[in-house]
């Protein structure tokens, strides 16, 4: 954290076929060791494969998906005295975007057989419907929370 001045939020490029900085930021999430022409294919055959599952706007199943499994509040680590408490706080959105993506990428990425596409096509549509690993890890992250809503004095 700077001292002196606060530092400005960069603004994301869109993306070149839907013109979107989400799809854009996706993207990079799914990018592993600077292939973004690999990244590129995989994110557009995922929402090719969706339009030719459900004949709707792969862009709206996208954007129902992420909001779905955005999530609303989390448990951060409080150290107070000698122990540590699951403390629950309210998420950015920022941040509930970030891990909404970093989820259903990583839902689809432990999913077995078929191409990364499809495998991504698939969680992005459960994520819409609200099923699939995504959606539960949000439901587990909102379910601790509430778990340790005693502990909310601790948040500061």
């Amino acid at each position: 954290m700077p001292r002196r001045r606060d530092i400005p939020k960069r603004v994301a490029p869109t993306d070149p076929k839907f013109s979107d900085r989400q799809v854009a930021k996706f993207m990079h999430v799914i990018m592993r060791d600077g292939k973004k022409s690999t990244a590129e294919r995989v994110t557009y055959g995922a929402f090719r494969f969706i339009e030719d599952k459900t004949q709707d706007d792969p862009m709206r199943t996208f954007k129902r998906a992420l909001d779905n499994v955005r999530p609303r509040i989390e448990v951060k680590s409080r150290r107070v005295g000698g122990a540590t408490y699951q403390v629950p706080i309210e998420v950015k959105p920022e941040r509930a975007v970030s891990l909404a993506m970093r989820w259903i990428i990583g839902a689809a990425r432990t999913r077995s057989g078929r191409t990364m596409s499809e495998k991504l096509g698939l969680e992005l549509m459960e994520a819409a419907a609200e099923r699939g690993d995504a959606v539960r890890k949000r439901e587990d992250t909102h379910r601790m929370a509430e778990a340790n809503k005693a502990f909310a004095h601790y948040r500061w």
